[in-house]
């Protein structure tokens, strides 16, 4: 069996016997899971290698970049300023932001930046990733860009531009980048390794990613012999002029979240950093109490994973649910509850919570399988769910 740190609470372990089998499957390379259980901490896993070019293991405190996974990070920060009064969800984006009224934009909610219904999923032009480390250039873009959709009629993932227009609403209202709000609000009092803009001095702890090539080609396929309801969202992922294709390669050359620029650079939608403990611990946060720390009240919750939008994202090309600021589970997802909210991360990271039954999860891993089914984090969340039906 591989060899495994950490530890689990009577009753879960065989969540331990989930993570052994991910990693002696091939499949991880280095991984780490958490769970806390009604403010709880009851599993606390990690195992495997954080840098296969220089064998260095997978330690307690080993960070890991989490992708998309950061938009429920940054959600957060937007709704505790609300909560506090500091910012209005339903007022216009334009009163915090005056120049993002421009090309009739000036009625666009801020709510709207949270349940990705702006229109604003990619740009007129690409960006750089010196652009995108600079934060100006791409703000100033999306004040210009002109909406792809008329705000409010549709919704489509904005995978990338999600994380600048929340952020620059937050630095409008705070005078404070998103990073440097999340850590002096939320990730201070509650001692949380997770960040999104790294400090020099913690790079040494990030895990390096492994990508996979692509399982497959969209552009090379036949359209004729794919199925009907398929065929449209075939035909996105295959045409580069598609909002579909647009949104996901707004910066060119792409960005690596590898380079130590990138992880000190606050990039929202996609850079945030930390261990499964410290993802699990927010989510816990903000469900309940953790430590004596809670970030939302439980009104504040309600309203935020609230179903706002639903049915075929406009981007993404198939179903989705979105709260406020969080993605909410469909249902044939591993996941799912009537009253789950989160957040999933390209290559399988995964931050969640269910109030229903005081469950908050955390799962960040180094390999990423792109264009393949993922059974990781369905693994562990399945041992978890047994653990708790039997008095775990």
């Amino acid at each position: 069996m591989p060899e495994i740190g950490g530890e689990t609470a009577p009753g879960f372990e065989a969540v331990r016997d989930a993570f052994a089998a991910n990693l002696a499957s091939g499949q991880e390379i280095g991984a780490a899971v958490s769970v806390y259980l009604r403010g709880r901490k009851v599993v606390d896993l990690w195992g495997g290698i954080a840098d296969p070019g220089t064998g260095r293991p997978w330690e307690r405190d080993t960070l890991q970049v989490v992708y998309s996974t950061t938009k429920g990070v940054t959600a957060a920060c937007a709704l505790l300023l609300a909560q506090r009064g500091e910012l209005d969800l339903d007022a216009p984006v334009a009163r915090y932001w005056p120049e993002f009224a421009a090309n009739g934009k000036e009625g666009v909610p801020v709510r709207w930046l949270l349940t990705h219904q702006a229109g604003l999923p990619t740009l007129d032009h690409p960006v750089t990733p010196a652009e995108v480390i600079a934060w100006d250039p791409v703000v100033d873009a999306l004040a210009a860009q002109r909406p792809f959709w008329e705000p409010g009629t549709e919704h489509g993932y904005h995978a990338l531009t999600y994380g600048w227009l929340v952020g620059e609403v937050v630095r409008r209202v705070t005078g404070r980048g998103v990073g440097a709000y999340l850590a002096e609000e939320i990730a201070a009092p509650l001692g949380l390794d997770l960040w999104i803009g790294l400090p020099e001095s913690e790079h040494h702890r990030v895990s390096r990613i492994v990508t996979d090539a692509a399982g497959f080609d969209a552009s090379g396929i036949d359209l004729a012999a794919v199925p009907e309801p398929m065929r449209e969202a075939m035909a996105a992922y295959g045409d580069p002029a598609s909002l579909t294709v647009r949104a996901m390669t707004l910066v060119q050359p792409a960005l690596d979240h590898n380079d130590p620029r990138e992880q000190a650079a606050e990039i929202p939608a996609t850079n945030g950093i930390c261990t499964a403990r410290a993802l699990a611990a927010f989510y816990a946060a903000l469900i309940g109490e953790v430590d004596g720390h809670r970030v939302l009240t439980p009104a504040t919750l309600a309203s935020a994973t609230a179903e706002q939008v639903a049915g075929v994202d406009r981007v993404l090309r198939v179903p989705v649910r979105i709260g406020t600021g969080f993605g909410l589970p469909v249902p044939d997802a591993f996941w799912h509850s009537p009253t789950a909210f989160g957040f999933g991360g390209l290559g399988g990271s995964l931050g969640f919570a269910d109030p229903g039954s005081g469950l908050a999860f955390g799962y960040v891993m180094n390999h990423i399988q792109e264009g393949v089914p993922d059974p990781r984090a369905a693994r562990l969340h399945d041992a978890v769910r047994k653990a708790m039906a039997t008095g775990g």
